[in-house]
């Protein structure tokens, strides 16, 4: 079984915004946490795409120049 360590943290967040969330009973560091893991996500993302974008333009480019590799032998 796996254990979450939790760290304590001070955010910085817009008054409003927090009064509101507040008035909605969102849990301020649930929300937070999953914005956070979102916005990990995305950069991930991003920089997966920065590292590999010269083999997916060769692999693009490939395939405009001689089609699917396998295209012959597709049944639709």
């Amino acid at each position: 079984m796996s254990t979450i360590v939790r760290k304590p943290t001070n955010l910085t967040l817009d008054a409003q915004t927090v009064r509101e969330a507040r008035a909605l009973n969102i849990n301020l560091s649930e929300a937070a946490e999953k914005g956070i893991r979102d916005a990990l996500r995305n950069a991930r993302a991003e920089q997966w795409r920065s590292e590999n974008a010269s083999g997916m333009e060769r692999s693009n480019r490939y395939v405009d120049e001689h089609g699917l590799p396998l295209a012959g032998y597709r049944q639709f």
